[in-house]
């Protein structure tokens, strides 16, 4: 069965200060405006809490729509741009991170630990980064980037909590993929990147 593809699209927004102004009712039913209508642009939805970790952003929403059909992710963009520009006077989109689902090169068929995007949002923090690969990477044989590839698969084996999908973004943003990941401890995740940087891929 062929794989159908996922768009998957990471809006980080902050509330502005006209928000900040309102009275605390209808500071509520602005909020209740935007979570309301979130389920609505895709068919599936996550919100998280950014500030205080970034300082840019108050929150991140993170949707999840399947590509059955080319028109589907013009909709979606088109559905998205409507849904903000109707909060601007109180919400600001900061940045926007988003690609597809696909299936591996290197690695045979789904891992236990990649997140599902229908399952109900179970651990405490999302972290999601976007990273590109050096023209260097891609003159190297098939093979070869398997073999580096796979050390780096058997560390991320090594913390079985930590969950991660990987989306690609080539030729449609400045960079190439978007790492996602779910976790309920920092501390361990931050150990996992430092491990990550002692593989022989991180050269490329």
């Amino acid at each position: 069965m062929p794989h159908r593809p996922s768009l998957n699209h990471l809006t980080l927004f902050r509330f502005t200060r006209d928000y900040a102004r309102l009275d605390e009712d209808d500071r509520r039913r602005v909020f209740n405006r935007l979570a309301g209508g979130l389920d609505r642009l895709s068919d599936r939805a996550h919100l998280y809490q950014v500030f205080p970790t970034r300082a840019d952003a108050d929150l991140l929403v993170w949707f999840y729509v399947p590509v059955n059909e080319p028109s589907v992710p013009g909709r979606f963009f088109t559905a998205a741009s409507r849904f903000w520009t109707g909060l601007r006077p109180y919400v600001e989109v900061s940045h926007t991170l988003w690609g597809y689902t696909r299936p591996s090169q290197y690695a045979r068929g789904t891992s236990a630990q990649e997140i599902d995007p229908f399952r109900e949002r179970a651990r405490e923090y999302l972290i999601a980064y976007p990273f590109a690969k050096t023209a260097e990477w891609y003159l190297l044989g098939l093979e070869t980037r398997r073999e580096m590839m796979a050390q780096h698969i058997r560390v991320g084996r090594r913390h079985p909590e930590i969950s991660q999908l990987l989306l690609y973004s080539f030729g449609l943003q400045d960079y190439e993929f978007v790492v996602v990941y779910e976790t309920d401890d920092l501390v361990e995740f931050s150990e996992l990147v430092q491990e990550l940087r002692a593989t022989e891929v991180r050269r490329y």
